[in-house]
């Protein structure tokens, strides 16, 4: 995964995340476990590499992983003991939105305590209070 190849605007507005994922992202689409979100965060592009290394090592590289978020915000920043003023920074990471009810991961293919197992791995390397549910439990 990386950062977009082309983008609209090169340093957009900072949105926030707010509220719940009501419309999009928030069931199952393909896997039998999901990784789901209970607050509200940024999620940087090297977050979600460790989560997703985390996963594969623990699933042995057996069975499938879904990443559902996209890095399509870049945040920008100034140098560091620079003055006030001179403009906006270059753009410095890229981040997803991440609301509440959103899923970030979702797995299949193997027996159910190691997918539960790669999941909770992967929650340890998040900043965000996140969630295990299966398929039909919702």
């Amino acid at each position: 995964m990386a950062a977009p190849k082309k983008v609209k605007y090169r340093k957009p507005h900072r949105r926030y995340p707010k509220g719940a994922e009501h419309f999009r992202g928030n069931r199952l689409a393909f896997g039998e476990f999901g990784l789901q979100a209970i607050g509200n965060s940024w999620i940087t592009l090297n977050q979600i590499e460790s989560a997703r290394v985390a996963i594969n090592r623990k699933l042995k590289r057996q069975g499938q992983i879904w990443i559902r978020l996209n890095t399509d915000l870049s945040l920008s920043a100034q140098a560091a003991e620079s003055r006030m003023g001179k403009g906006k920074g270059s753009p410095d990471k890229w981040v997803a939105v991440v609301k509440k009810g959103r899923i970030i991961f979702e797995v299949a293919g193997t027996n159910d305590e190691d997918m539960k197992e790669a999941l909770l791995s992967a929650i340890n390397k998040l900043p965000i209070k996140c969630r295990i549910i299966k398929r039909g439990e919702l």
